[in-house]
């Protein structure tokens, strides 16, 4: 069931291959092992690709590969899942991200106002960036540890159900026969 469903969900080989920001990575992208789905590939595809959405960084999606590359895991599937940190839920996820930091560190909250400017930039992380960004480190680690193992037991999971329907299929089959 989890196979089925991913594999729908996930983008094809020629449309990772043929994005102008995979085209770095050249002949890498050859490697059979980046495409297939199994358990593994799956589940580290899960937590590599989690753990780059909590990175507050731009293009998530190439980091996401150069990571799934040295790990062997499936590249797509890696590479859609940084969209769990889309500019619909990125405010919140990062804000959340604030707060676990901020509360590890102690500091007392910083208000935060919006502008579009290096100052108010260079101000920011000055201010709120280590609370910020060691809570998207902790938050992306939480997230990676529990990607990987709920998808590595759900696919468990799933297997031993098909494996048990199968048993009962061929002991009814058996009994019928001797009927």
């Amino acid at each position: 069931m989890p196979k089925k469903f991913i594999q729908r969900i996930m983008p094809s080989h020629d449309s990772v291959r043929a994005s102008n920001a995979m085209k770095i990575f050249g002949k890498l992208l050859h490697d059979a092992n980046l495409w297939h789905l199994n358990r593994r590939s799956a589940a580290g595809a899960f937590a590599v690709g989690l753990f780059c959405a909590f990175i507050p960084v731009p293009f998530q999606m190439v980091l996401a590969a150069a990571l799934a590359i040295p790990f062997r895991v499936n590249l797509p599937l890696s590479v859609a899942l940084v969209w769990v940190t889309n500019p619909i839920t990125m405010p919140v996820i990062f804000y959340v991200c604030y707060l676990v930091g901020n509360s590890l560190i102690g500091s007392p909250e910083q208000q935060f106002h919006f502008e579009l400017s290096w100052q108010w930039l260079a101000t920011s992380i000055a201010t709120i960036g280590p609370a910020f960004l060691l809570g998207c480190l902790i938050l992306g680690t939480v997230a990676c540890i529990a990607g990987y193992f709920t998808i590595s037991l759900l696919w468990r999971q799933s297997v031993v159900s098909a494996w048990q329907a199968r048993k009962a299929r061929m002991l009814a089959a058996l009994k019928q026969r001797r009927d």
